[in-house]
């Protein structure tokens, strides 16, 4: 397998086989991530991806594949035509793998057809990650996501009508202080217009050599606390209405987790965060970083 670089993927896609589809994130300006920042994009050919897949199958390890995890940060910018020969690899050598997944953006989405869409389905993309981090339009703007919510939520019912399932995630405390109650509610409002299959919340974390590392240096931003970060979610909970949808804040980021379906366990998670700000649930609480 050939691999460039440090590799990102889901939570969930911990014990998927992870091809290199893509180099880098296309997009690559948001403010508050380094994750792609020492890679130049790039799309990788399509032999070199094919090659990484048949030495998977032909592994001593090829029957215990049954998903696969397309990286980098939006596999899915790649051309309709390459995605379908790369899919169509794994189903023929891997015919066991259940699940093809990739991150995506709302660009992504929005630049394919109906018909791509729909094609890609049919060949096996099961499931897209689209990183919305927050539904108000204003904190978008400030962290350079370059989408606005409306993009974001045409991008959910596109994919959903297609049959790919679309999980997606926000970033508890991307609106620091000033923007609690706004971030919460229109992320909440977001994940109703897109009805989600799966929603989740990081936690912000703020890494050296970033813009937003900056911003909290200079003081132009101000980190919430554990204590703001409950408010948050309980003004989430207390705005979203998306049956069905199963929600996960569970990530190794966040202070406290909440697991649930929405909305029949929403009652039992605003009763957790009810202890966690009692003091009756433990909750860790958020890293204070040094700034010099």
């Amino acid at each position: 397998m050939q691999y460039e670089g440090t590799l990102y993927r889901p939570p969930s896609e911990a014990r998927s086989l992870i091809i290199q589809a893509t180099i880098g994130c296309a997009h690559n300006t948001c403010t508050f991530c380094n994750m792609y920042l020492g890679k130049k994009f790039r799309i990788r050919k399509t032999e070199e991806i094919i090659a990484d897949i048949e030495e998977a199958a032909f592994s001593r390890y090829a029957s215990y594949i049954d998903r696969v995890f397309l990286a980098d940060g939006d596999a899915l910018v790649m051309p309709t035509e390459r995605l379908l020969e790369i899919l169509r690899a794994v189903k023929g050598l891997l015919p066991q793998v259940k699940r093809v997944t990739s991150y995506g953006t709302a660009q992504d989405v929005l630049r394919k057809t109906d018909e791509e869409l729909k094609l890609l389905y049919e060949n096996g993309l099961d499931m897209v990650y689209l990183g919305a981090e927050s539904g108000d339009d204003e904190i978008l703007k400030a962290v350079k996501k370059d989408m606005t919510a409306d993009e974001m939520a045409e991008a959910g019912q596109k994919l959903k009508k297609s049959g790919i399932l679309c999980s997606v995630t926000f970033i508890s405390g991307l609106g620091g202080k000033e923007m609690i109650e706004a971030h919460a509610m229109k992320s909440a409002l977001l994940t109703n217009r897109m009805q989600p299959a799966y929603a989740s919340f990081l936690t912000l974390q703020i890494v050296e050599g970033t813009p937003m590392y900056e911003d909290l240096r200079s003081g132009r931003f101000q980190r919430i606390t554990t204590e703001e970060c409950v408010k948050e979610m309980q003004t989430y909970l207390s705005h979203v209405d998306s049956e069905g949808t199963v929600f996960r804040m569970n990530h190794a980021s966040n202070c406290f987790r909440l697991a649930g379906t929405l909305n029949v366990d929403i009652p039992a998670m605003q009763k957790v965060l009810s202890e966690v700000e009692s003091g009756e649930r433990y909750a860790r609480r958020m890293g204070e970083i040094e700034v010099l």
